[in-house]
């Protein structure tokens, strides 16, 4: 008959004695563990001593590992800090730019209340307008200097009438459609305007150069009046545009005269008024000076 594959504890003194010590050991573990729970229970600061001691042990431990876990974290920051930072700045850049566009819209906006305000002073004057209208366009590179307006005959302009800004005369009404019209501008060399010196009884004429100035040409000869820095308005001589509207200032003497810069700039002005002719007899003197201007 074969032998057993395997032989019971019973028949090894060695094999008993280990099975009854680990009972032994492991009853022994169940009696401290259940006297341990007891004490406390009934007495909770027993141990405390003992749970300071420990903790003080595995207290180095523990600030290695809490400093190890704050390193790693500020590593792991400094490292997502520095792929992502070429992206944050981008969105900051585009978020400073759109700031500087909304601010850029937000001073045209606080401008153009400024310019409408003006426009309102316009009509509440003594004279009032005929028709308030825009600038649509302007001449750049001809010789010649015109404006566009965006009123004609429908709005009741007619050839000859004054056209001016809250800051002074632009030019006079050259040709008139039904719903836009064509200025001649003051530097234009066919315009010609009878002004005078706010201080003083100091006449000219203004005239056109077509660069952008004004010749100021004196009516009477003689010893040169005029002094860099003064101002002149229509003098009404003529009759087509009333008295003291703004034209120009003085910026450079000559012989007969002096030349000028426009007080109302063309490219700067948004809205404009067109006045009625300040004489209706002086029509026929408008319509002359249309036929010359167009040739």
């Amino acid at each position: 008959m074969a032998p057993p594959s395997s032989r019971h504890s019973g028949f090894s003194r060695k094999a008993q004695f280990s099975l009854f010590t680990g009972y032994v050991l492991a009853g022994a573990g169940a009696l401290a563990g259940a006297v341990l729970l007891a004490v406390s229970l009934f007495n909770p600061g027993a141990f405390s001593g003992l749970r300071a001691v420990a903790s003080d042990l595995a207290a180095p431990a523990g600030e290695l590992g809490a400093e190890a876990r704050t390193d790693t974290q500020g590593l792991f920051g400094t490292l997502a800090g520095f792929f992502l930072s070429g992206s944050k700045n981008a969105a900051l850049k585009e978020e400073n730019e759109i700031a500087r566009i909304r601010l850029a819209e937000a001073d045209a906006v606080r401008e153009e209340n400024k310019r409408l305000k003006a426009l309102l002073g316009l009509r509440e004057e003594d004279v009032k307008p005929v028709a308030m209208a825009r600038l649509i366009g302007s001449t750049s590179s001809s010789t010649r200097r015109f404006a566009y307006l965006s009123a004609g005959t429908k709005d009741g302009v007619e050839p000859g009438m004054p056209v001016r800004s809250p800051r002074g005369l632009v030019g006079r009404v050259l040709e008139a459609g039904s719903h836009s019209s064509r200025v001649l501008l003051l530097t234009d060399s066919e315009s010609l305007v009878p002004v005078r010196r706010t201080k003083g009884d100091v006449v000219a004429f203004a005239e056109g150069r077509a660069d952008g100035t004004l010749r100021l040409r004196l009516v009477n000869l003689g010893i040169n009046p005029i002094r860099v820095g003064d101002v002149f308005v229509t003098s009404g001589a003529g009759g087509l545009y009333r008295p003291g509207i703004a034209v120009a200032v003085a910026t450079k003497l000559n012989r007969d005269g002096a030349i000028a810069r426009v007080l109302s700039d063309p490219a700067a002005t948004d809205f404009v008024a067109v006045d009625p002719i300040w004489q209706p007899e002086a029509q026929a003197v408008a319509s002359a000076q249309q036929r010359r201007a167009l040739r």
